[in-house]
Parts: C-alpha cells; structure tokens; sequence
C-alpha cells in the first residue's frame, strides 16, 4: 500500500513536472522565460516550446499596434500662450526583453509614454507662436511637425524596447480663460482683412471708373467736333445750292415771295386767321391784286 502512495506520488510530480514544462506562443505575442527575475530566453515563434519546470515561468507580450489616448495637458507657447493638447499615441513592443526589464508591463509603459510626448509637444510647441497654430492656411505644415513629434518620441523610447508608430493630435484648445480673447482677436484680424480688400478695390474701381470717363469725355468731344463740322460743311453746302439755285433777280424774288407764304402760313395756324400786312409789302399787294 506504501508502494503504491509513492508510486502515485511520483506519477503526479512527474505529470506536473512535464505539464509545467511545455507552454505554447501564440502568432501575435512575445514570450519570454524567467528564472529568477531574468529573462534567460525570448522567442516570438508561435507554437509548442519547453522551460525548466516549476523554475522558470513565461512572460507574454503581444506584438499588436496599442492605441494609448494621452489625457488632455497644457503646453505653453513662444508667444507665452497656454493651449491644451489632445492626443493619441500608437505604440508596439518591439524588444520585449528590454521592454520587461525597464518598464515590466502596459501600465508603466503608458506612463512613461505619456511623459515622453508631452516634454516633447512642450518643446515643439515652445518654437511656435499661436497664431503659427491657430490659422486658416494648409494644414501641410502643421502635419509636417506633428511627424516629427511622432520621430522625436519614437527615437526616445527606443531605449524602452518600445517603437513608437504615430503620434496624432485630436485637437488644440484654448483654455477658457483666454478662449473669448482669441476669438475676438481673430475676429478683429479677419475685419481688418475684409476692410483691406475692400479699400483696395474700390481703389481699383475708381480707376477704372475714372479711365472709362476719361475716355467717354474724348469719345464725346470728338463726336461733337464731328458733328459740328459736318453741320458747318452742311450749311456751307446749303447756302451753295441756294445761291446756284437763285442766281438771278426772278430766282430771287420767287425765293423771297415762297419765303413771304411760308412765313403766312406759319402764321394762320390756330384759331386766328387775322393777318395784319403793311400795304406797301409785295405780299400785301398780291393778296390785294394790287401788281
């Protein structure tokens, strides 16, 4: 009966000892051995691997991209403006032998990740003025820094075991305190815009307007010396054609005497038809039948 107990006892430790011995790695994780509170081995071969029973025990780490959203903090800018920035950091474990040793789990990593990029945003921004930040042109620069943000943190955590993907900016704010100032100026700058425009196209327009004068003034003065020495050539050619047409003393008469009825009738017009003639006038005498 003592045989057998001891028999079933080794039977266990041994069915313990080669359980404990095997472990399995997944595709996405890192496992590490332990012996002692040092890592002896680091594999990222998924599959079955063996360790020293009881000994050692198997650290894991995953491989996949982490998504870490920084609190909300406060950077102050070169023109000694404060602005809180909200941000997101991508991160992976690339070492995680180092990674164990320096910082040992997620949560501390995060921490000292939180550190790194906000000295870092402290210092970028710090070369920056608000306005630099706060404006209405391409965001193409604005990208270009936030890249390199995500490089300076990157390169820093390297000694962490940890590889820094991106690092991206939600949002700037302005604290409330000097939120209502910033807009008002910003305001201000975009009246002081509009009125520049404003004035310097009406600048435009008047001399536009004053050139199209100008040139309507010449067009109409020549226009008018035109027409005034067409008329003159008119005239002159009028009182030609009458001096051929009555070029001798009955011409003449006939002229004047077709003159004398034209002034008549003009004169009958309305309801008067009483006409007071002098008696030596010819027009007097004909009427009369004195010739």
């Amino acid at each position: 009966m003592k045989f057998k107990m001891i028999a079933l006892l080794i039977a266990l430790v041994l069915i313990l000892g080669i359980t404990n011995s095997m472990y399995t790695v997944r595709e996405n994780e890192y496992a590490c051995t332990v012996r002692f509170s040092q890592i002896i081995e680091t594999t990222s071969q998924p599959g079955l691997h063996f360790k020293v029973p009881f000994l050692d025990h198997i650290r894991y780490f995953t491989k996949a991209t982490q998504f870490y959203d920084i609190p909300p903090s406060e950077v102050l800018t070169s023109d000694k403006q404060n602005m809180t920035v909200d941000c997101y950091i991508l991160w992976s474990i690339n070492d995680p032998k180092l990674f164990y040793q320096t910082l040992g789990n997620a949560t501390v990593a995060e921490e000292r990740l939180n550190a790194l990029t906000y000295n870092e945003l402290k210092t970028v921004m710090g070369t920056l003025a608000q306005a630099d930040i706060i404006n209405m042109e391409d965001g193409a620069k604005r990208n270009d820094i936030y890249a390199g943000i995500a490089t300076d943190v990157d390169a820093l955590a390297k000694q962490y075991g940890i590889n820094v993907e991106d690092v991206k900016i939600k949002r700037f704010d302005l604290p409330d305190s000097n939120l209502n100032a910033v807009y008002n100026r910003m305001i201000s700058e975009r009246n002081q815009m509009a009125e520049k425009y404003t004035a310097d196209g009406n600048y435009d327009a008047s001399i536009i307007r004053n050139d199209v004068d100008k040139q309507v003034n010449i067009i109409v003065s020549n226009a008018q010396a035109e027409a005034a020495k067409l008329e003159a050539e008119g005239e002159a050619e009028y009182m030609r054609l009458l001096a051929e047409a009555y070029n001798t003393d009955d011409k003449k008469e006939f002229y004047e005497f077709t003159l004398a009825l034209d002034a008549l009738k003009q004169s009958l017009t309305g309801k008067e038809k009483t006409v007071i003639l002098d008696g030596e006038s010819e027009l007097a005498q004909i009427l009369t039948g004195a010739n």
